[in-house]
């Protein structure tokens, strides 16, 4: 890339909007987020997109969830007919917690004492049972990773959530030695200059973050920002084909026949979408970018116009998969969204599962129904919602199953032994995560000046 001023930029969009699953309904009374909600400040990509925040002046409109907050200390899940509140202290894992039958303590003595065997990547479920026991697997990394990629934890790479834990897991026997040992060596520092927000979710120990007004904003003035920057924003632009005629130019057809040229190319699609564009050319790399699976999730957003709240103040409640629910669990909006009126639920329903729950041809006000059922039954809701909205979000979230990372490598591998003007970000390859999107956009940006 050449930093000259003649650098054009143009942004390709399919919708009418900018902001991908970003999507929020606001009203005078409520928000539904219909994708995103929150977003973690912790680690180099949580503080890089406080700065990415504070540069786009939006300090003010930041609405942090503090650890004392009800929603920072209350996250449960629903086992056995029951809602049971997680540990949310140190305190907590001496304790005995109900679904769990010893204090989580125990687990630690389970990694001392067990085995490993070698390995190049394993299931973020199998790893956690080898080393910490069964019941921590069901009841909290299952959920969890149901709560973060709406995905099935005996299919998820370790690596996915847990890389540094495997790491220590295969170079030092078990987790335990290996945080030991990491103990004593001195922190990398990332050299990332911290913005004023950034420094201040670091004093006040944020837990989560949302934007007032809904998370939409956010896209909204980067969209702004980007048009006083002159770049060429061009929605409703949909690409059916991309053609690498040598190593720095790229052809993109358009769905409407124009035909556009460029240097380079930063592909944010999901990968299934870039297959589509690059099979007749380079058919392996389809094959590659095919075999990353995504599911299909179904939000249901409830508002009931209640004086006193329907719920016990808390972040929400996730259904591990071993209870075999409809659902995979609900945010409690009112409770971590400023500025609502009532009572505010965000019901989760499929992932992984969407098709042998629901079938192909599932229809919102059928999704709607079983949300409410099981609201009913859990949170035992009786009051109808005085405004409701339903989204079937289908293919939004890649599952990264063993050996994803192993296929990234070999898909960019193939990029850069062909020479082609193409870099791939957004949520396929490194991360799914607002945050991971935002950073591997940025370091495949910085590679490719220094590269």
């Amino acid at each position: 890339m050449n930093s000259n001023n003649n650098l054009k930029l143009f942004l390709l969009e399919a919708t009418n909007y900018c902001g991908g699953w970003i999507k929020t309904i606001r009203t005078k009374d409520y928000t539904f987020e219909q994708g995103p909600r929150t977003i973690r400040p912790k680690g180099v990509t949580g503080l890089n997109t406080l700065n990415m925040i504070q540069d786009l002046g939006l300090s003010e409109h930041v609405a942090p969830i503090t650890p004392d907050h009800p929603a920072a200390k209350n996250r449960m899940i629903y086992v056995n007919n029951h809602l049971h509140v997680l540990p949310s202290s140190l305190k907590g894992i001496f304790q005995k917690n109900t679904p769990f039958t010893k204090p989580l303590i125990y687990a630690l003595f389970n990694d001392i004492k067990s085995p490993y065997k070698e390995l190049q990547d394993d299931s973020i479920y199998n790893f956690v049972e080898r080393r910490f026991g069964k019941e921590i697997a069901d009841y909290a990394i299952s959920p969890m990773i149901c709560g973060i990629c709406a995905g099935d934890a005996k299919e998820i790479s370790v690596k996915f959530l847990m890389k540094t834990l495997f790491e220590w897991e295969q170079n030092h026997g078990s987790v335990v030695k290996g945080l030991m040992k990491s103990v004593f060596k001195s922190k990398v520092d990332d050299n990332l200059e911290l913005s004023e927000l950034a420094k201040k979710s670091q004093e006040e120990k944020w837990n989560v973050y949302t934007i007032k007004g809904g998370l939409e904003t956010f896209p909204v003035t980067l969209h702004e920002y980007l048009k006083q920057n002159d770049v060429n924003i061009n929605l409703n632009n949909k690409i059916d084909d991309i053609e690498f005629v040598d190593s720095s130019t790229v052809v993109l057809k358009s769905v409407s026949g124009e035909k556009l040229t460029a240097n380079h190319v930063y592909s944010s699609i999901p990968a299934y979408s870039l297959a589509k564009l690059v099979q007749k050319q380079h058919p392996n790399l389809a094959k590659d970018l095919y075999q990353i699976p995504f599911v299909t999730v179904g939000i249901v957003n409830l508002y009931f116009a209640t004086q006193e709240p329907l719920i016990t103040p808390a972040f929400g409640f996730l259904v591990p998969p071993i209870e075999n629910s409809p659902i995979l669990g609900v945010v409690f909006d009112s409770c971590c969204i400023p500025d609502q009126n009532g009572t505010v639920l965000t019901v989760m329903l499929g992932g992984r599962w969407f098709k042998e729950k629901f079938g192909a041809n599932v229809t919102e006000e059928k999704l709607y129904k079983i949300a409410l059922t099981e609201i009913k039954s859990i949170l035992n809701i009786k009051d109808v919602p005085s405004a409701y909205n339903v989204n079937i979000l289908d293919k939004c979230i890649p599952q990264y199953v063993i050996g994803h990372y192993e296929r990234v490598d070999s898909i960019r591998k193939y990029i850069t032994d062909n020479n082609l003007p193409i870099s791939l970000v957004g949520c396929s390859y490194d991360g799914v995560g607002i945050n991971d999107v935002i950073y591997s956009a940025k370091t495949q940006v910085e590679e490719d000046c220094h590269g």
